[in-house]
């Protein structure tokens, strides 16, 4: 599978490079206009902070704008973008000490800010965790819990976000707040379907349009309500009955003082991947549908779609079929190394050994944009026919390893894990399926 791993790894870059986050966030600042009382205050938090920071100062500074100060969060280290805005590590999947302290710093930072300055807030996936902070007088381990609680539970980003953010300090909204009567510019990178600002990075800067019913009955649904933490479980309660207010909604007038757009998402990776495809001579297909749901489900899907095409496909040809979306796991206990495209791998691994020789020729690439995928060091993994039995060469039950959600390990015995490291982007997943016909 050599060649077509190397083919299949070109066109994953092909779809990261296409997601420019450098360029798409320099021009979106340079548009932003600027008068001489401004002075500029510049937050970005999700694993393309650094890159969109270091773009929206760059832009800035060219325009000769006054940049009063702000702060990087990011999951890695990285230089300040400047000498007024600070760089800080956040926590991530889970929130811990560090975004605890970068949320405190940034409320510190926000006390600063005069009612003619101007805020640009520049958000990527993470975010919600990054700079994860409980509301006041709520714990922070109960928050931690939380998000570990609701990462296992299967539930997509929306559903999840709409959790997150209710408890969050700097959720649904309520950064706007924090930066009102300041005029406000949001520039979001989206790794959610649908690109909804509200969900992406949890809204810090958009009304929440959810109400709090549906946040109850999702944490119902999915047997969690009377798994999270007291107070969080009294605290909605009190909410569903008026004690306690709903989230910033869209009438607040803050928001009046806030735009806010998407300026890089997944179609942008997949219409670039796609471009190389063909660019490579390969009959080319990019899916409109969303790949979501559970990950061995659409891993099933796409095994099936792919070995079809093999079936119908001209000699000497070669088809690729991408994908993208964000498919989900939900686990029944402790979460072990892998992550949803890596389990979305060793699924279309076992199917496509399953069809086997109408499966000759068919590989496949699974992968997160931002190169990584869970609590991992692979981005996902590129997977035919025979990694299942190369699996079970090794000594491991492959099978096993799909029911316990082992992906990592399953997937690193066979030389089939994916690992590019960080990209600075961060638009959900990609998958690509190559259909080699001889």
């Amino acid at each position: 599978m050599s060649g077509a791993r190397e083919q299949l790894i070109d066109l994953y870059g092909a779809a990261v490079g296409g997601a420019n986050v450098e360029s798409l966030t320099a021009n979106a600042v340079a548009n932003v206009p600027l008068e001489r009382r401004h002075r500029v205050w510049v937050f970005a938090f999700g694993k393309a902070a650094h890159v969109m920071a270091s773009a929206a100062v760059t832009t800035l500074e060219r325009a000769l704008a006054e940049i009063a100060g702000g702060i990087v969060v990011a999951p890695e280290a990285g230089d300040p973008p400047c000498g007024t805005v600070a760089a800080m590590v956040g926590d991530h999947p889970i929130p811990g000490r560090r975004s605890f302290t970068a949320a405190g710093q940034i409320a510190q930072i926000l006390t600063k800010k005069r009612r003619t300055d101007m805020g640009i807030v520049l958000l990527s996936g993470g975010a919600s965790s990054l700079i994860g902070a409980p509301l006041k007088g709520m714990s922070e381990s109960d928050l931690s819990l939380l998000f570990d609680l609701l990462l296992g539970a299967g539930l997509d980003i929306h559903e999840m976000n709409a959790i997150r953010k209710r408890l969050s300090y700097w959720g649904a909204g309520r950064m706007a707040l924090a930066l009102a009567p300041a005029r406000t510019y949001c520039f979001a990178v989206s790794d959610v379907t649908g690109d909804d600002l509200a969900t992406i990075g949890s809204g810090p800067c958009v009304p929440d349009p959810t109400r709090i019913q549906q946040v109850i009955e999702s944490l119902q649904r999915v047997n969690l309500f009377q798994r999270i933490s007291p107070s969080f479980r009294q605290y909605l309660l009190d909410s569903k009955r008026g004690v306690i207010p709903e989230t910033p909604k869209a009438t607040h007038p803050a928001f009046a003082h806030v735009s806010a757009s998407v300026v890089a998402n997944n179609s942008i990776a997949l219409t670039a991947a796609g471009a190389a495809a063909r660019k490579l001579g390969f009959t080319t297909v990019v899916h409109a549908q969303a790949l979501t749901g559970d990950a061995s489900a659409a891993a099933a899907r796409v095994a099936e779609s792919l070995v079809g095409a093999r079936e119908r496909a001209e000699p000497g040809l070669t088809y690729c079929h991408i994908w993208g979306g964000e498919t989900t796991v939900a686990l029944k206990g402790p979460a072990p190394a892998g992550g949803r495209c890596q389990e979305f791998a060793l699924a279309a691994s076992k199917h496509l050994s399953d069809a086997g020789e109408r499966a000759r020729g068919v590989s496949i690439l699974a992968a997160g944009t931002d190169g990584r995928d869970g609590a991992t060091d692979a981005a996902g993994a590129v997977i035919d026919a025979s990694t299942w039995q190369a699996i079970a060469g090794t000594g491991r039950d492959p099978d096993a390893s799909l029911r316990a959600h082992e992906s990592y390990a399953a997937l690193a015995a066979a030389n089939a894990l994916f690992s590019p490291g960080l990209t600075g982007t961060n638009v959900m997943d990609v998958t690509i399926g190559l259909v080699h016909a001889s």
